[in-house]
């Protein structure tokens, strides 16, 4: 055996040759290089998985609703505060105001106090979250040092490669196309969406799958701060009242006041609410009414309920829904959307072969039918729809994370378009209602038991 011959094919090892015998050749083998850590190695990889369980985008947005929640009161109570300045007659109405500041300033103190626990907890969480990133980069340094042949680094070349290649042939665009719909509209046109802005679980956190939530679009005086919510109570499918609250920060922190309006006592029952498509318009609530093809218009004062027939063929009873190709949403039937004229009704017919039909409701004091659009947009393929401007826009699922905005129908010029590429965020796979407010210029989603927000950009 030759010694330079065996020396370059193995160089992290040393060779001893023994005194040969007479009848044998006997050689050790000896490693020269030290014993992988194997055990570093999965200690490595266990403190990364706990680093990532505490870190969520959960608690990130916890923090903006609570900020966000704060920043619409406090003008509110300034404004409050000064009405009582400029008309207080030093009795009856003195005495009505002082109250409502009061139990404005207990909400804002209860808001502050969640603020202060949720910051020392994310203060908490960024020291250790720190210190534990720089243990793990030293520790893969270290451990970077055993791989002589550089397999993990070519490894991550080439995933590297791989990601950008994928990037490259499936890439989506981030913003809008440059010639957006031509619907007329006064804060110019609907380019973007940002956010999530606010994510909570409201009072009822995972209990209700179905539902949705927003702001009265054209709210009554006084009740400029408002907001509702209605939970599907009964087999993800009914419900029978709206549940208020006085402002967003009492929806964050779940005090409902005024509390719950019921429509009927019995869930279901005629004239209440099937499925989540569900919006609030001057002070009163429109959806579907149970097992029938009609909307319902139910009036939070008075308590009454207004109906109107759809066309005949129109379909309900979870025959015409929202769907994916994985699920399809129950009873989304009848999707009712409001904007900066009022309310519109979305659905489809027989006789549109299952493509999306638009309405416009008249809100005169008997609710009527006006001017009806018909679309090539198919339903089924479509998860959800909302209005802005007068414009028809439909979303469709992507995956588990990303909702699209891919469709827009313009009710003045008549333009369809099957291309805007605008992506939405989502905290949780399924948006089961969608719903745009001009008050606010908020989209308002209710997503598998949670309430999510988004803000709309305007060019």
């Amino acid at each position: 055996m030759k010694l330079y011959v065996i020396v370059p094919l193995c160089a992290l090892i040393t060779l001893t040759q023994q005194a040969p015998s007479r009848d044998k050749c006997v050689c050790d083998f000896t490693n020269s290089e030290k014993a992988f850590p194997h055990d570093k190695l999965s200690a490595v990889e266990d403190n990364a998985s706990r680093c990532n369980t505490y870190i969520t985008p959960q608690k990130t947005l916890e923090l903006e609703s609570l900020l966000l929640g704060l920043e619409r009161r406090l003008p509110r109570l300034a404004e409050d505060v000064s009405t009582l300045e400029r008309e207080d007659d030093g009795e009856l109405y003195g005495v009505i105001s002082l109250q409502v500041i009061e139990n404005e300033l207990m909400e804002i103190m209860q808001l502050i106090d969640r603020l202060n626990s949720t910051t020392l907890e994310d203060q908490h969480l960024t020291t250790n979250a720190t210190k534990q990133l720089e243990d793990l980069k030293a520790e893969m340094e270290e451990l970077e040092t055993y791989d002589i042949m550089q397999v993990v680094k070519r490894q991550r070349e080439n995933q590297l490669l791989k990601s950008n290649l994928t990037k490259c042939k499936n890439g989506r665009p981030t913003t809008q196309p440059t010639e957006p719909p031509r619907g007329k509209c006064p804060r110019g046109q609907f380019r973007n969406i940002t956010g999530p802005r606010m994510y909570i679980e409201g009072e009822y956190p995972g209990s209700y799958r179905y539902g949705a939530w927003g702001r009265d679009s054209k709210p009554e005086a006084g009740k400029e701060s408002w907001h509702w919510l209605v939970m599907m109570t009964s087999s993800d499918r009914y419900s029978n009242y709206v549940r208020l609250y006085s402002s967003l920060s009492a929806l964050i922190v779940g005090q409902s006041t005024p509390g719950n309006v019921q429509i009927h006592s019995s869930n279901p029952a005629t004239n209440t609410i099937q499925g989540p498509n569900v919006v609030m318009y001057r002070g009163a609530l429109y959806y579907n009414c149970y097992n029938q093809d009609e909307v319902c218009r139910f009036n939070l004062t008075s308590k009454t309920v207004t109906n109107i027939k759809l066309p005949k063929g129109t379909r309900y009873n979870s025959k015409g829904n929202f769907c994916h190709l994985d699920e399809c949403y129950p009873f989304t039937d009848l999707d009712l959307a409001t904007d900066e004229s009022g309310v519109w009704v979305i659905y489809t017919t027989n006789q549109d072969f299952g493509n999306l039909v638009l309405a416009k409701l008249e809100d005169d004091e008997q609710l009527r039918l006006g001017q009806t659009w018909h679309t090539s947009a198919y339903k089924q393929g479509i998860t959800n729809t909302f209005m802005v401007c007068g414009v028809l826009y439909a979303t469709r699922y992507v995956d588990k994370e990303t909702e699209e905005i891919f469709y827009s129908f313009d009710t003045t010029t008549g333009v369809e378009r099957f291309n805007l590429g605008i992506f939405i965020k989502k905290m949780y796979p399924n948006i089961l209602s969608l719903n745009y407010s001009p008050v606010d210029q908020m989209l308002h989603a209710y997503c598998d038991s949670y309430m999510v927000s988004y803000k709309v950009l305007f060019s």
